[in-house]
């Protein structure tokens, strides 16, 4: 990796690029692929490839509202990933020089925010670097009924070109590009993303280990957190901060409900926008009508934009998420307020740290 010579001027910058040229913000995802056809090849080769199943060893996951970011240099995490994407976007973000790499899930919610703490993380793991550039690779979302994956596609374009680095598109594999129909629906093609920190490698991915702490975790962006950085390179340590939360009314009734139950409600709710208790025709005999929907809508916006096409775990993970916050005060989990602290073993495992201090 060279670094820049004393006094030597720096380029001036050029946001978002596809194949070296400033992009045209689209007013459309279909105007956006209408006018850089030469992406949908690049979206094609990465669906072509075969869905990876990646071992915990060397993994660092990252959850929803959250990112990470590492450089080929760690010693602990050689693969970063995350997983169960449906409206959500992935993003990757590289240097090419310092091989350092940001992976970022994002929902829609702060994307301006996310895409500046993904650039700034990245850039402070590759100070005195002048010899490559930053590439970002864009995969996720589908055509859904409500055009949320259009929506946050628009965003993410965006919020990349009001940075002040030059930034080169590499990957586009969102919305209309990731989308296949199944018996008159639409589905998102990729789900979960890799990437090899060591050679930059992209690939189709699934996570049987999604640790540690995967329910501390879901339920903090479950209560509407904010987005997080998880992990300290330069420690090689990953850190989940505490947040508090107060028991939740509808988590017995929730984690008691079969998995059918859960899907059916929240696309009712979607399809009617059912918020006082009107128009609900599923039944469920153990509650009216009003508190059915109330318990249903008051906690629809975290729980699933697309519950059609979830995967075949997510009615499960929803209950684990409820149990947690029925059974588990804050106190126990973040004593006197502390992070909870991890690091990798020589087996390439997560084991807990902040407590044995």
């Amino acid at each position: 990796c060279l670094r820049r010579a004393a006094g030597e001027a720096v380029g001036a910058a050029m946001p978002l690029l596809i194949n070296d040229q400033r992009i045209q913000l689209p007013s459309s995802t279909a105007d956006f692929t209408d006018r850089y056809s030469q992406l949908e090849e690049g979206a094609k080769r990465l669906k072509s490839k075969p869905v990876q199943k990646i071992d915990p060893k060397g993994l660092l996951y990252v959850q929803q509202r959250e990112l990470a970011a590492t450089t080929p240099q760690d010693a602990s995490v050689s693969v970063l990933g995350t997983e169960d994407a449906t409206t959500c976007h992935i993003v990757v973000l590289r240097h090419t020089g310092s091989g350092a790499t940001c992976l970022g899930h994002c929902d829609g919610s702060e994307t301006e925010m996310t895409v500046s703490l993904m650039l700034n993380a990245t850039k402070s793991l590759s100070v005195g670097c002048d010899s490559g550039r930053y590439e970002v690779h864009l995969i996720g979302g589908f055509i859904d009924e409500r055009s949320l994956s259009h929506a946050l596609t628009l965003e993410l374009l965006k919020a990349f070109n009001r940075e002040s680095e030059n930034i080169h598109l590499e990957t586009y594999c969102l919305t209309e590009l990731n989308d296949v129909v199944k018996k008159n629906v639409h589905w998102p093609v990729i789900y979960g993303i890799a990437v090899n920190v060591k050679t930059g490698e992209i690939f189709h991915a699934t996570f049987p280990d999604k640790g540690p702490d995967e329910v501390i975790r879901s339920a903090r962006n479950f209560l509407g957190g904010s987005v997080m950085s998880i992990y300290d390179a330069k420690v090689e340590q990953l850190q989940i901060e505490p947040y508090e939360w107060t028991p939740f009314p509808a988590a017995p009734f929730w984690f008691q409900q079969s998995d059918q139950v859960i899907l059916q409600v929240l696309q009712h709710l979607l399809v009617r926008n059912c918020s006082n208790g009107e128009n609900l025709d599923i039944s469920l005999p153990s509650l009216s009508l009003y508190t059915q929907c109330s318990l249903f809508s008051t906690s629809l916006q975290n729980f699933s934009t697309s519950p059609l096409v979830e995967p075949p775990d997510f009615a499960k993970h929803m209950r684990s998420i409820f149990q947690f916050l029925n059974r588990h005060p804050k106190e126990s989990l973040f004593p006197t307020g502390r992070s909870r602290i991890y690091k990798k073993t020589a087996d390439g495992l997560w084991e807990r740290i902040d407590y044995a201090a």
